[in-house]
């Protein structure tokens, strides 16, 4: 069976699934561009804990973990079995706790809904750690790469740009700063450079303006491990939605992956 790539993903805000805007239509096209994986592990800057935890549910539920926005938004739900066995292998992969209570939140049921509507994919969610470097979350992911031969999409989704104290609803125009996180961002994933990925906040300009906080920037560097030592990074989606969301998308693979 050929490697998968592993996706990272940014999902915008909750309303994404209800508008008409260029990252939604990406997104409802990227299931069939990247074809039916056998499994999904999604990792979500909107799951945080202290050590790494994977969600071992069989029905996971749809968690609407966010307050007032339409109420089309909290009616959305998206069925999807849990992917159990697959889920406890991971958390032996990651040294991870196994939780059977934890459900998808918008980070995971939003992408999934848009990509893979049916609903009928086995899912399960990984945490990641603010707390724990982006090095460590590189690790993290290539602790996961085996599961790529497996046919698992390891879909991480968060936000290339991150910056709601900025945020402009509707806003058109990129200011700077933004645009220059997502060029160097750019940059370095194309380069595979792991050494600055790794030391993002030092290396990038603005970080702290484009990442005022680390949860929607550590689903990218598990998805960038889960490529393995040697990575391959293709730009899927570029743009800005309300003035500071970065939508940039990318799929990475490696040299070996048909080998």
């Amino acid at each position: 069976m050929p490697a998968f790539p592993s996706v990272f993903v940014s999902h915008g805000a909750p309303t994404l699934i209800l508008e008409n805007s260029p990252g939604r239509a990406f997104l409802a096209g990227l299931g069939e561009r990247l074809g039916r994986p056998s499994a999904i592990l999604a990792v979500s800057a909107h799951w945080t804990t202290r050590r790494p935890a994977v969600s071992t549910a069989a029905a996971p539920e749809t968690v609407h973990d966010f307050y007032g926005f339409p109420d089309a938004l909290y009616r959305l739900r998206y069925p999807a079995p849990g992917a159990t066995a697959l889920a406890e292998r991971v958390a032996g992969l990651i040294g991870g706790v196994a939780d059977p209570t934890q459900g998808l939140d918008h980070g995971a049921w939003v992408p999934l809904k848009l990509m893979y509507p049916d609903a009928d994919i086995p899912v399960a969610q990984v945490a990641v750690q603010p707390g724990r470097s982006a090095a460590d979350h590189i690790a993290m992911g290539r602790q996961l790469a085996a599961l790529r031969h497996e046919g698992v999409l390891i879909l991480g989704s968060g936000g290339a740009v991150h910056n709601l104290r900025e945020f402009q609803f509707g806003g058109v125009g990129v200011a700077r700063w933004a645009s220059d996180f997502a060029n160097w961002l750019d940059s370095t994933l194309s380069a595979g450079d792991a050494e600055a990925l790794a030391n993002w906040q030092s290396r990038s300009p603005d970080a702290r303006r484009a990442h005022p906080t680390d949860e929607h920037f550590l689903p990218l560097p598990v998805a960038f491990g889960a490529a393995g030592e040697e990575v391959r990074a293709e730009r899927l989606h570029a743009g800005f939605e309300h003035g500071s969301i970065g939508m940039q998308a990318y799929a990475f693979s490696s040299p070996t992956d048909g080998d």
